[in-house]
């Protein structure tokens, strides 16, 4: 494994995403820097009944294994790599990525972590992938969208596909995860390609 991956978890409804693609993430990077919003741990606890907050943070409470590659940082703490340009890395992933946190991130409010280290991948011109999870989409969602698209962000919507015949919730979240990992340059093997024969 090789590689430094930052990931963010906001309060979006889909704490499984992060979960699942946690798991997936720290088998192919060596390093996985983790921010967690205060409101995401809320969300895991309710959606996944998870005995998880900010004190107890941990790999083993969130994803069920204990990861040494796995890495929580404040999302309080500017004083970490992420938020410098200088720390050099091979992107981020939002994910879920809750309209709130996408907006701040399009108008460069960088309020926390997160939405610093999200801005500092667009002035370095670094991968931002955004797990958006919202639906209907208003006029401002999607004239935010297109603020993020435009300045170099992927939207990537957290929208399964059912080509591959997901049989259970985790199947059928992991499609998105493998787009995400394919988005990342990842050689993934969780969902094969659209009719390429194996």
């Amino acid at each position: 494994m090789t590689g430094k991956l930052v990931v963010g978890i906001t309060g979006a409804s889909g704490a499984i995403y992060a979960v699942r693609f946690l798991r997936y993430a720290a088998q192919h990077f060596a390093q996985v820097m983790v921010i967690a919003s205060e409101h995401a741990l809320s969300v895991a606890r309710t959606e996944l009944g998870l005995d998880v907050d900010a004190r107890n943070l941990s790999s083993q409470r969130l994803l069920g294994t204990e990861y040494a590659n796995i890495h929580f940082l404040n999302p309080k703490d500017y004083f970490t790599p992420p938020a410098s340009g200088s720390f050099r890395h091979d992107g981020m992933v939002v994910i879920p990525c809750s309209m709130g946190t996408a907006g701040r991130i399009a108008h460069g409010v960088s309020d926390d972590l997160l939405t610093r280290s999200a801005d500092v991948c667009l002035k370095e011109r670094r991968k931002l992938i955004l797990v958006v999870r919202e639906t209907p989409l208003n006029l401002i969602h999607l004239r935010t969208l297109t603020a993020l698209t435009e300045a170099g962000a992927v939207v990537l919507p957290a929208s399964p596909s059912f080509y591959s015949r997901p049989y259970t919730l985790e199947e059928a979240v992991d499609t998105v995860v493998a787009r995400v990992l394919q988005q990342l340059g990842v050689e993934q093997q969780i969902v094969g390609q659209w009719q390429v024969d194996e």
